[in-house]
């Protein structure tokens, strides 16, 4: 054995002709060298896998998704209680329970499973474009879902409650509209983009008011978009029944004009599928909203006054030049769903009800999605995707389709209760922080 070899096994404070300091710093050395036990790696692995898993069942997403779960959970007891199979076995439970159970089963199962045929993919489809066809129409319900909920998920994070989607829809519809069946002579795509244009900025306008009154007078953003829905609805309703107007050229009924064809949005997959290329203006909308959120200087104010107004302030941001620059831009992505409706959605004209709901279906869609831009386009395909299959639902079991919107109330319900979610799933609160470790072994010897 060399003299290195033997010397390897040795306290280096033993060792001759070293001072105490230079052998801890050796010994220290040997140590990282060598590397931590193989002990210590299991129990630091160990500690970092239940740190992850902690912070996952915190999550906001994880609440969102116990949420969704509980209120598929309960749809399934109304879809029960409503099928008259189950309602036929049940009168002899105790004597065949086993035909109750199998009653139940094929009552929700067969629900979900037309859904699913409704809103992902048909198996029973004879060709593929058939098969598809369910999920490109869960697409093109989203399409106006995503886009308004960002407009309201953006007046979140900048401390508003946008719930003027209604108001800010009607109003682009009827920009994007007017300038789609009033303006001829001008080729696609630029007159295309002249509507969309007219439509967002009418959606910016609108919201941008509330937002204004809200900076200059403190008037509560609540209530200026409530009475802006009403105003939106009358004045719109007013221009439909108006001739010269809105109103189809001799027609008594309260009806646009088609939109011409140079204003319509293009079919993304085909002439056999619905949706259009609105969906991929969702999709830019979607990374611009992220952009603009976490990589923008004008992102930056929003968060800051949304998280505290007095130190944004107190920072030297113009609180209310942010508020209305938030609303603009909130109305602006609202009134883009509002024109994806008249220019690719409906274009044999449209009514009073244009908006068919999806103003305030935008303010699930944005607490679902966390207020978060990915988020909101994960639940506005949820949402399309309840739609979607919800006639097919209908259609295919005899289950009423108001169990789908029931479903979407319980899902806003429960998202507006966390605690609720959390003590069901037994889910940890992050607002409490864990004691550290030193004051709990401390609590732990005094005790």
């Amino acid at each position: 054995m060399s003299a290195s070899e033997s010397g390897q096994g040795t306290n280096p404070a033993q060792e001759p002709g070293l001072d105490p300091g230079t052998a801890e710093e050796l010994e220290q050395e040997r140590a990282r060298v060598a590397g931590p036990p193989v002990g210590d790696d299991a129990v630091d692995t160990a500690s970092r896998l239940a740190k992850a898993l902690q912070q996952t069942m915190s999550s906001p997403w994880t609440v969102s998704a116990g949420a969704v779960l509980l209120a598929i959970v309960a749809g399934s007891v109304m879809i029960a209680f409503t099928d008259e199979e189950v309602k036929a076995a049940s009168t002899y439970f105790f004597a065949r329970p086993g035909d109750t159970f199998v009653a139940l089963g094929q009552a929700i199962g067969g629900a979900y499973a037309a859904l699913f045929r409704g809103a992902v993919v048909n198996f029973q489809a004879d060709d593929l474009a058939t098969a598809v066809r369910p999920f490109t129409e869960t697409l093109t319900y989203a399409t106006p879902l995503i886009a308004a909920g960002l407009g309201v998920a953006l007046a979140f994070r900048a401390g508003l409650f946008n719930i003027g989607g209604q108001g800010q829809m009607l109003v682009a519809a009827a920009a994007a509209g007017w300038v789609g069946f009033g303006v001829s002579g001008v080729p696609f795509p630029l007159h295309l983009v002249l509507a969309l244009v007219a439509g967002i900025a009418a959606g910016a306008l609108w919201a941008g008011l509330a937002g204004l009154l809200k900076a200059r007078t403190g008037a509560h953003e609540v209530i200026v978009t409530i009475m802006l829905n009403y105003v939106a609805f009358y004045l719109i309703s007013y221009f439909l029944a108006t001739p010269g107007l809105l109103q189809a050229p001799g027609s008594s009924n309260p009806k646009t004009p088609p939109t011409p064809q140079s204003a319509q949005l293009p079919a993304l997959l085909g002439e056999r599928f619905n949706l259009t290329w609105g969906f991929v203006l969702a999709l830019l909308a979607v990374v611009g909203v992220w952009w603009l959120l976490n990589r923008s200087s004008a992102g930056f104010a929003f968060r800051a006054v949304g998280e505290n107004p007095r130190a944004a302030r107190v920072a030297g941001i113009d609180t209310g030049r942010t508020t209305v620059s938030s609303m603009l831009v909130a109305g602006g992505l609202v009134g883009l769903a509002g024109a994806s409706q008249v220019l690719g959605a409906i274009t044999t004209g449209f009514s009073s009800d244009i908006d068919a709901g999806i103003g305030f279906d935008a303010i699930t869609v944005a607490l679902l999605g966390g207020s978060n831009p990915w988020g909101v386009l994960a639940a506005g395909i949820l949402f399309g995707a309840f739609k979607a299959g919800g006639s097919t639902m209908q259609a295919a079991e005899g289950i009423p389709s108001d169990i789908v919107l029931v479903v979407q109330s319980l899902i806003v319900l429960f998202i507006a209760a966390p605690p609720l979610v959390r003590a069901i799933f037994r889910l940890p609160d992050p607002s409490r922080r864990r004691a550290p470790k030193k004051a709990r072994k401390t609590k732990e010897a005094a005790a």
